[in-house]
């Protein structure tokens, strides 16, 4: 599951808002920002899960019964947001009899419990149902339990109406599962390691669309009811489980006879087709790389409203973010086929075989992220994987963590829906497949496939099935790789002795060694290249904390690399001389070698570095060396620096076009403003023009106040243009902008997201902080009119933007929100939240805007200066 862009984490997992998935974003970090996107609301459901007892640590549950089938036949009420309907559950007691069924079902209102066995009694305490048998279950009887019940889900099954703001036309519902959620719309077993086949029976207004997994059984109209049946004939997990039901308007297409189909609600079908284009292409390599067909009937994708992730893997039918979709005039900026190649992995792994509970759930995912790297291998090269592993590798490496992967310390699932299972997990598998070379890797991989579907899987399982075909003992590998948290950290220090014709390299573990982090003990090659242009290639056991390498050349080497085909997960700090640096760069066959130099040059700032960053930002092969070229530019901050960034705005490739506008933005003087300002004005691709705008945030409100306000009224998907406008508007603190930002607001508010509108009304509220009374009033009233919003996910934001007013009137309004005091409860928190602020808070608006006008005129006078010592001479 994905939730882009994030995290993602967090390692890096950015608090992504969706307007797409940026180029630069993997499929995971959409996955797992599901985490946080969700916490809020997870927060407040945790408070009513029971910890665990004894040592505190998360284990499977014990399997009682054996769940063979559930059926679901609901009708959802889309004015009240509420949901009537029937569960049945099929099963059978595994090893001994039982009296008594406890079904997973958290604020249901049951009318009725019904059995083909005969009940004695039941009891419903808001988190179970507990049935009462007059007689015991004999262990391998089937029975049936069918509960009748109604229900308002405070998770699990989201609506979104035109009454609640979204779009007239767009109504839906959409259902989410993972890790738990479904016991707060349907009683039944909510926990991964059970499979079961599912049926779903849901009846709609005629004019809407019902999807759900497996095959269509029927569809029919009676007296304006739609009513649809989805049989999923396979078993699968629970969490699994999905409806989406709403106005909808597909795309289709057949990867052989497989249906394809690619779902929107009406307001967004325009772009569909941009997010569709990969999906038979995905589905025909990850067949062919994991050497095991498709495994369920249809594949649906189906894009809904303010999704509490990037993506969702449901069994035959995947929920993603309508964030993922863009529009073509963001060029190579936004791409969907990071998140598709993701959940269509799913479908195999997490999906066909699940992980036995939560501390594995690097299986699913670890899966997911890195197969979405050997798409883009088999997209667009290898380079274009390695730039993926390195950026996510530099993540992983850089977290103080010292978890372990498989981790039962958990106290709520969320909390293993991070680096380890995604980024991490996907390095784990690369090291593998780099140690057994790509045949044998996938041979193991297509036999843990076929050996554990349709079955729950642990660790073990996929370590046992690689020392099986390859022979070679992994407790070492997995023990420290897996099951102890942490990353080697390497200091490598070279020296040639021309004498000896000899490279010594001295290569120290750095990390903090303990019982939860090993000292590592692994092997790393080492590429050297000599003056005659020989390449010699060599392999270290790294065993020690420090230990000497040396090695006998018959020329000076030229290049030194350490893994060079980037095989371990390691942070290494490396820093070759420089003419082996400048070798590096030059080398036309190491992208990665490029890259490293390109990064390593940001520490020399010098004209010779500047160059060189010239050179590699405008004509480097790879658009990766271009970006990373731009960003070292912009830590040198020096005026060559600056003068050739500014030369270099002509990219073709919109990438490394908006990495230099982004650059470019870091420097602060007259000439950087006009050179954004000028990009504002002239630049046609919307998402480069954000960032032009946004960096003018920084400078003086005189000069770009009408930029800015401006910008308000510019059209662009999803509202982008205005956003970037917003935020700069924010980090001006000038109380100029709120008449005009209200203005907006009251005209235009249906074409924000529900995130970006919250983020607009916080910054209208920041605003206002330091205006008069009559000004702070007027937006007082205006966001607490909101207050009461029928969003549940826009709530929230508005009570945090009466926080930011910071202004002590407004506690009247706060207070009482608090009254529940149950401060898992995303409304009570936002309200404390927004009290501590109004009571405790700090105003620096003024001296913020102080210094900035402060060092415009100090850089004014200084250019004055220069000029007229220039006149002198």
């Amino acid at each position: 599951m994905k939730f882009s862009t994030f995290l993602c984490l967090f390692f890096t997992i950015p608090l992504i808002a969706f307007s797409g998935n940026r180029y630069e974003e993997c499929g995971w970090e959409n996955c797992s920002c599901k985490k946080d996107l969700y916490s809020l609301r997870a927060r407040f459901m945790e408070g009513k899960m029971e910890k665990p007892p004894g040592n505190g640590r998360q284990y499977a549950r014990d399997r009682i019964i054996d769940v063979t089938h559930q059926r679901i036949d609901f009708t959802p009420h889309f004015g009240n947001r509420t949901i009537r309907g029937t569960a049945t559950t099929t099963f059978a007691p595994i090893a001994k009899s039982i009296d008594e069924l406890s079904l997973d079902a958290f604020d249901l209102s049951v009318e009725k419990v019904e059995s083909t066995r005969e009940i004695e009694s039941w009891d419903n305490d808001d988190k179970r149902i507990a049935i009462h048998f007059k007689a015991p279950i004999p262990a391998g009887e089937e029975v049936s339990v069918t509960v009748h019940y109604t229900a308002e889900p405070k998770d699990g099954l989201f609506f979104r109406t035109e009454a609640m703001g979204y779009p007239a036309g767009d109504d839906h519902l959409w259902t989410q599962g993972e890790p738990e959620k479904h016991r707060y719309w349907f009683p039944g077993y909510d926990f991964p390691n059970e499979r079961f086949t599912t049926e779903v029976i849901c009846h709609v207004p005629e004019s809407m669309t019902v999807l759900s997994n497996g095959d269509l059984i029927s569809d029919t109209v009676t007296d304006g009811i739609r009513t649809t049946h989805w049989h999923q004939q396979k078993p699968h997990v629970n969490y699994l489980v999905s409806v989406v039901a709403g106005h909808f308007k597909k795309l289709e297409a057949k990867h052989g006879d497989l249906p394809l189909a690619f779902y929107t609600t009406p307001s967004q079908f325009a772009v569909a087709e941009n997010s569709f284009r990969d999906t038979q292409k995905i589905l025909a390599f990850l067949e062919a790389e994991i050497g095991v067909a498709y495994p369920w009937s249809k594949y649906y994708n189906v894009c809904v409203a303010d999704f509490v992730a990037g993506g969702m893997e449901n069994t035959s039918i995947s929920t993603l973010t309508n964030g993922t979709l863009f529009s073509s005039a963001s060029e190579n900026l936004r791409t969907s086929h990071r998140l598709d190649a993701h959940e269509a992995t799913h479908q195999w792994f997490g999906d066909l075989l699940t992980c036995k509970d939560w501390s594995n759930l690097w299986l699913n995912e670890g899966f997911a992220t890195y197969y979405t790297h050997l798409y883009e291998n088999h997209k667009f090269g290898r380079d274009e994987m390695l730039y993926g592993l390195y950026r996510d590798g530099v993540g992983v490496t850089g977290k103080k963590d010292d978890r372990p992967m498989v981790w039962r310390g958990f106290t709520d699932p969320w909390e293993q829906f991070d680096y380890r299972a995604y980024p991490k997990g996907s390095w784990i598998l690369h090291m593998l497949r780099s140690q057994l070379g790509p045949d044998l890797f996938r041979k193991c991989v297509k036999t843990y496939v076929e050996r554990y579907q349709f079955k729950n899987v642990e660790t073990d399982d996929l370590k046992d099935v690689f020392e099986e075909l390859s022979g070679r003992n992994f407790d070492e590998f997995f023990d420290q790789w897996v099951y102890h948290g942490g990353t080697p950290q390497l200091d490598v220090k070279y020296n040639w002795d021309g004498k000896k014709k000899q490279v010594k390299l001295t290569i120290k573990q750095t990390q903090k060694v303990s019982d939860k982090v090993l000292l590592f003990d692994f092997d790393l090659p080492i590429r050297m290249i000599d003056e005659k242009g020989k390449t010699h290639d060599k392999t270290v056991r790294i065993q020690r904390d420090s230990e000497d390498f040396t090695f006998d050349l018959p020329a000076k080497p030229k290049i030194v690399r350490i893994d060079p085909d980037l095989t371990v997960l390691a942070a290494i700090k490396f820093d070759p001389p420089t003419e082996l640096l400048h070798q590096q760069l030059e080398n036309g066959e190491d992208m990665m070698g490029r890259l490293i130099a390109v990064r390593s040059l940001q520490r020399q700032k010098n004209r010779k570095s500047a160059d060189l960053l010239k050179k590699h930002l405008n004509n480097d092969a790879f658009y990766g060396v271009r970006i990373e070229a731009a960003k070292s530019l912009a830590i040198h901050r020096t005026p060559d620096a600056f003068k050739i960034l500014t030369e270099s705005l002509d990219q073709k490739d919109a990438r490394v076009r908006i990495e230099v506008v982004e650059a470019i933005g870091k420097f602060f003087s007259p000439e950087t403003l006009d050179t954004l300002k000028e990009v504002a004005a002239e630049e046609t691709n919307p998402e480069i023009v954000a960032e032009a705008i946004r960096a003018i945030g920084k400078y003086p409100v005189s000069e770009v106040s009408t930029t800015l306000i401006t910008a308000l009224g510019r059209d662009s998907f999803r509202h982008q243009i205005a956003m970037s406008a917003i935020r700069a508007m924010r980090d001006q603190a000038d109380p100029v902008y709120v008449a005009p930002l209200k203005q907006h607001l009251e005209a235009a508010e249906s074409k924000f997201t529900t995130r970006d509108l919250g983020s607009a009304l916080e910054a209208l509220a920041y605003l206002s902080r330091d205006a008069g009374d009559p000004i702070r009033n007027e937006i007082r009233h205006y966001i607490a009119a909101m207050i009461n919003h029928p969003n549940p996910e826009f709530r929230p934001r508005v009570i945090r933007a009466l926080g930011s007013l910071d202004d002590p009137k407004a506690l009247p309004i706060l207070q009482p929100l608090t009254s529940a005091g149950d401060t898992h409860d995303p409304i009570v928190k936002a309200a404390q939240d927004a009290i501590n602020k109004i009571n405790g808070g700090k105003k620096q608006a003024d001296e913020v805007r102080d210094l900035r006008d402060l060092v415009t005129r100090l850089q004014k006078e200084v250019k004055d200066l220069a000029a007229k010592e220039e006149e002198k001479k």
